[in-house]
């Protein structure tokens, strides 16, 4: 068999492709690949590569720019519907429609005052048409002077609008949403190049988050008949966060050792004595306690109680039932956030819990939410997203999910409301072991402060925040 004969069978192959193109045109025999409508493909012969174009015909090319143009005025079209529906406030539509009906009633029964009514709506549009005429250059920053404020402060935002433009801005009204409020800002005359910086401020009389932002610029006329918005989607949080009480030191802890508070716990090895055993194999030979292996005659060994720092653990209870007022929920708010904070600045090991959390849509099974407690700021940002737990559960069943958790706890403080007897608070202090302490605080508004002591629980109740160091102190805790 001849070279050229199995070289053409080697190459004897070819697909079919989409519609309209004759396609690779191979070695001697192949009959190549049909492609895209237009193209004669290309023709391949002992190395060697050519490419052919089939052009369309001319009524084609005139079909398929007609259909181009088409959708390209389609959508020129309906930006231009929606920028003009949107320009035209509920004002400038009735005066719209009157003149249209006056024209209408004018023509048809030729009334006069119709004439009249129709001629001095379009002059009234036709006047407000030039104020929407043009663009403004305007590039605009929102800067806060701080990212968090206490309940009851303010911060300042400035605005810095710059006019990048070769031509003045004239004036403009800015607004800006500031939490559910909406600012009117009065943009001066600016010239090219130039910028200015506006100044407001923010109120924040309540614990939460106000958001700032996005900025809209909007372009009238004095009639108010039409209207036109650019939109920076800049935005801003402010946290505000809840008044908090300076606690002393330690008090965070309930302890005051620097080695930690030895508990209930035995241990082989540590820094608080407990008493002597016979020796076991495998005790290290240094814990050998000899005076009392000398009077004994049998070896014996140091035991110790197992010394730790306080892992505190924080449990709010978020049910608006609990409390009387609002202000008394603000109270627990700001007791509880001073107890976790002062936690996290000993830097201890802690635990702060709700029925809510940010971000949650709805409680977790257990109905632990653990708020985050990185650092200080992180921890108030949590406590002043807080919001009321309408579904949460009963803070006796909190307390139980959390002794059942198996964290190695030893102070649990739980904040809760004036409408919340005693012997609830006992029910949830049961749940716990006892080498466990458990501090319960009742935020009752107004209320002389006053504190109870039933082992292993401390029991007191506030009436202002700025009775919760005092109760810490005269605890004795």
């Amino acid at each position: 068999m001849s070279n050229e004969s199995t070289r053409g069978r080697l190459f004897r192959t070819g697909t079919r492709g989409t519609r309209g193109t004759l396609g690779t045109r191979g070695t001697r025999g192949t009959r190549g690949t049909r492609g895209t409508r237009g193209t004669r493909g290309t023709t391949t012969r002992l190395g060697e590569t050519g490419t052919r174009t089939h052009r369309l015909a001319p009524a084609e090319r005139r079909r398929l720019a007609a259909r181009r143009w088409l959708r390209r005025t389609r959508r020129r079209l309906g930006r231009a519907q929606r920028a003009v529906t949107q320009a035209i406030t509920p004002l400038g539509w009735f005066v719209i429609v009157l003149t249209a009906v006056g024209f209408a009633l004018g023509i048809a029964c030729s009334w006069i005052e119709a004439w009249f009514v129709a001629v001095v709506g379009a002059l009234m549009l036709l006047v407000a048409l030039p104020f929407l005429i043009g663009s403004r250059a305007y590039s605009v920053g929102i800067v806060l002077d701080r990212q968090s404020v206490v309940a009851g402060g303010r911060a300042q935002v400035r605005l810095h609008v710059e006019n990048r433009g070769a031509r003045p801005a004239l004036p403009a009204v800015a607004e800006l949403p500031i939490g559910q409020a909406l600012r009117e800002i009065t943009i001066p005359f600016i010239g090219p190049g130039q910028s200015v910086d506006l100044e407001v401020v923010v109120p924040a009389p309540h614990r939460g988050v106000i958001r700032v932002g996005p900025l809209t610029v909007a372009r009238r006329d004095p009639l108010a008949l039409l209207r036109r918005e650019v939109t920076w989607p800049e935005r801003h949080l402010l946290y505000v966060h809840p008044a908090t009480a300076q606690l002393p030191p330690n008090t965070a802890g309930l302890v005051r050792d620097l080695e930690g508070a030895s508990s209930r716990r035995l241990t082989d090895s540590d820094l608080s004595f407990y008493a002597v055993r016979e020796y076991a194999p495998g005790d290290a030979m240094r814990h050998v306690h000899w005076k009392s292996t000398a009077k004994t005659g049998t070896l014996m060994v140091r035991q110790y109680e197992e010394s730790q720092t306080a892992r505190v653990a924080v449990l709010f209870d978020a049910r608006r039932e609990e409390y009387r007022s609002d202000d008394e929920f603000e109270l627990g708010v700001s007791v509880a956030a001073s107890i976790s904070v002062q936690a996290v600045r000993e830097g201890r090991e802690r635990f702060v819990a709700s029925a809510w959390a940010p971000g949650r849509v709805r409680p977790s099974i257990d109905g632990l939410e653990e708020l985050p407690s990185r650092d200080p700021q992180q921890l108030l940002n949590a406590w002043s997203e807080l919001e009321t737990a309408p579904e949460g559960l009963p803070f006796e069943a909190l307390a139980k999910g959390l002794a059942h958790s198996r964290r190695p706890l030893s102070i649990v403080a739980i904040v809760t409301g004036g409408a919340v007897d005693a012997t609830r608070i006992r029910r949830a202090a049961v749940a716990f072991t006892p080498d466990v302490h458990v501090v319960a605080v009742r935020c009752e508004l107004h209320a002389e402060p006053r504190a109870q002591r039933v082992d292993p629980l401390t029991m007191f109740t506030v009436g202002a925040l700025g009775d919760l160091p005092q109760m810490m102190i005269r605890s004795a805790l």
